[in-house]
C-alpha cells in the first residue's frame, strides 16, 4: 500500500507537470524552466539576482543554469553583468521583456493550475495537501512557505 501511494503521488505529480509545462509553451512561448527564472527574477528587489543566488533559490546547478541564462539572454528575456561589489559575480536582470512575457504567461498558466489542479479537490483535500507539503518540507530542510 505504501509503494502503491508513492508511486501514485510520483506518476501524478509528473503528469501534472508535464501538462502544465506543456500549456505554459503553448500559451505563452515561455518554458517552465523560463518560468522559474523570471518568476524568481520578478519576486527580487529590481527584478535582479546574483546567478548563485538563482540557483539556488530554483534549485538548479549553476551549469544548467548558466546554460539556460544564455539561452534566455539571445531571446532579450533577460540580461547578465558583472557584479558591483564582486567581480567574481554576475548579476541577472529580467529586462522589461522578460517581464512582460512573464506576465502575459502568467495568465494562462495559472488558468491552467486552477483547471488541472485546484478544482480537482475540495477545499478540505487543499488543506490536506498544505499539511503533506509543509511536512515533506521540514523533512527535506526545505524552506516553509506561506
Amino acid at each position: 500500500d505504501q509503494l502503491r501511494t508513492w508511486r501514485n503521488y510520483i506518476e501524478t505529480a509528473e503528469a501534472l507537470r508535464t501538462r502544465l509545462g506543456g500549456r505554459l509553451q503553448s500559451e505563452s512561448e515561455l518554458s517552465t524552466g523560463d518560468y522559474q527564472v523570471l518568476l524568481a527574477l520578478t519576486e527580487a528587489e529590481g527584478r535582479t539576482l546574483r546567478s548563485s543566488e538563482l540557483a539556488e533559490l530554483i534549485g538548479w546547478e549553476r551549469s544548467r543554469l548558466s546554460h539556460h541564462l544564455g539561452r534566455m539572454e539571445k531571446r532579450g528575456l533577460i540580461r547578465r553583468q558583472a557584479c558591483a561589489d564582486d567581480v567574481h559575480g554576475i548579476d541577472v536582470i529580467a529586462t522589461d521583456a522578460g517581464s512582460a512575457a512573464f506576465r502575459s504567461g502568467s495568465v494562462p498558466h495559472l488558468r491552467a493550475i486552477r483547471e488541472l489542479f485546484l478544482d480537482a479537490l475540495a477545499a478540505a483535500q487543499l488543506d490536506e495537501v498544505d499539511d503533506v507539503t509543509r511536512a515533506l518540507r521540514r523533512r527535506l530542510g526545505l524552506d516553509p512557505f506561506g
